[in-house]
């Protein structure tokens, strides 16, 4: 991997693409300090030192960290509205219909994101100036009004930087954002860890470095199973056109152990936060037992006849909704009876499997294969780091779904620096 990236920083186009993503998420983090218009900084400083001093969530990792500032949702808006769309898609005709238009389509689709992005910013920017209204220096509604509409212009000015980075730079710009506010937050988990370390014994020192080793380790398997695919032989007939034979090519479909990607642990978390983002505007008693109820990182105590029994209740819905939310994401990016018309089209046929109905539930039946093993797989890397904290007692700031994103985010980069890499090479000697 140093390699590649020593190779493309010999190459002046691919260099200045890289130093162009640097300076554009510098310029992006330096934002995600300037407060919003109207705060008592004073007190901002205390509520960042006491309510978000703890373990971060999902959320405050995409929106790297940025409490109290214009960039305080960071993507996240922008997150959420693509996924609608994707699911949209697939359920509105018409939709699927632009989707299958080429560029105008993708185009209108990608406006339509962004109108929903805006809103959905104007909804939970408004959510977030009411759950720190005590945080502003004056108390009325012009500088409410005047906080969300600075959020709302930070998700603007947060969508359109990501569009400059996938146009100018080498990515998708959306990932690189998420990639530098969960990097962020790696010098926060260093001193959560040095604290810990503080007047520590030999015992403690051994159990961190096995810790560490265990990471690197898991590390390792996330890099192989995200690479992980299963390839379905397929073989093209021959067919004679004009005076020419054309097919009889073998070729593959490839289907990943990762479908749904970390689509499904987003989803997961997202369901299980809502009582905790309810709690913020309306704390009735019950709310707030649900989401003790529902809080992965912490069991919860049951009182059965006087004795008091611990279960991480939390962490087995979680685990539950990642495979539910697996099958169901996966279902939606996939469709084996389209795959299987697309290859009778164009001649093709899987070894010793007839065309047509045949074809798509051979298929339909290896997506379900690969969908539980990459279900257990989700479920094992979001669960390693809650089990860590809860065995060792160490705070683990990072957890499966930043893990995830972290390690796709770096591939992604490695393939897209060869590929260009390799097309450099071709021009090279083509020209």
């Amino acid at each position: 991997m140093f390699s590649v990236f020593v190779n493309a920083w010999k190459v002046k186009d691919i260099r200045n693409k890289l130093l162009y993503v640097l300076a554009v998420l510098a310029i992006y983090r330096l934002g995600c300090h300037i407060p919003l218009p109207g705060m008592d900084l004073q007190s901002l400083s205390l509520a960042r030192g006491g309510a978000m001093g703890g373990a971060p969530t999902l959320f405050s990792l995409i929106a790297g960290g940025g409490f109290g500032t214009i960039f305080a949702l960071g993507i996240a808006p922008y997150i959420t509205a693509s996924i609608i769309m994707q699911l949209m898609t697939a359920a509105i005709p018409k939709l699927e219909q632009l989707q299958k238009e080429g560029e105008d389509g993708r185009k209108k689709i990608n406006q339509i994101t962004r109108i929903l992005a805006i809103v959905l910013g104007v909804l939970q920017g408004g959510g977030t100036v009411y759950s720190m209204h005590g945080l502003f220096k004056y108390q009325n509604w012009l500088v409410y009004i005047m906080a969300t509409v600075a959020i709302v212009a930070g998700v603007s000015l947060i969508m359109w930087v990501a569009e400059l980075l996938t146009e100018k730079g080498i990515g998708n710009g959306a990932s690189f954002i998420i990639f530098a506010n969960i990097l962020s937050g790696l010098g926060g988990a260093i001193y959560t860890f040095t604290i810990f370390l503080t007047n520590a014994t030999f015992w403690t020192y051994a159990m961190f470095l096995g810790l560490a080793i265990a990471f690197v380790l898991i590390m390792a398997f996330v890099v192989l199973v995200q690479d992980g695919e299963r390839r379905i032989p397929v073989q093209y007939s021959k067919k004679m056109v004009g005076r020419q034979m054309f097919g009889g090519q073998s070729s593959y479909i490839p289907i990943k152990v990762n479908i749904a990607g970390v689509m499904s642990i987003i989803f997961a978390i997202s369901f299980l936060q809502v009582p905790e983002v309810l709690s913020q505007f309306w704390s009735p008693p019950w709310i707030r037992t649900l989401a003790n109820f529902l809080d992965i990182n912490s069991p919860f105590v049951f009182n059965i006849a006087g004795n008091f029994i611990a279960i991480p209740t939390g962490a087995i819905i979680y685990v539950f909704l990642i495979f539910c939310f697996t099958f169901f994401y996966t279902s939606f990016a996939v469709n084996p009876v389209e795959m299987a018309e697309n290859m009778k089209k164009n001649g093709g046929a899987i070894p010793g499997v007839r065309t047509g109905k045949p074809t798509s539930e051979y298929i339909q039946t290896v997506i379900k294969r690969m969908s539980w093993i990459g279900a257990v797989f989700y479920s094992a890397i979001a669960v390693t780091p809650i089990l860590m904290q809860w065995l060792f007692g160490i705070p683990v700031g990072f957890g499966g779904t930043t893990l995830l994103i972290v390690t796709g985010v770096a591939l992604e980069l490695v393939k897209q620096i060869e590929s260009q890499l390799l097309m450099r090479h071709y021009k090279g000697f083509l020209s």
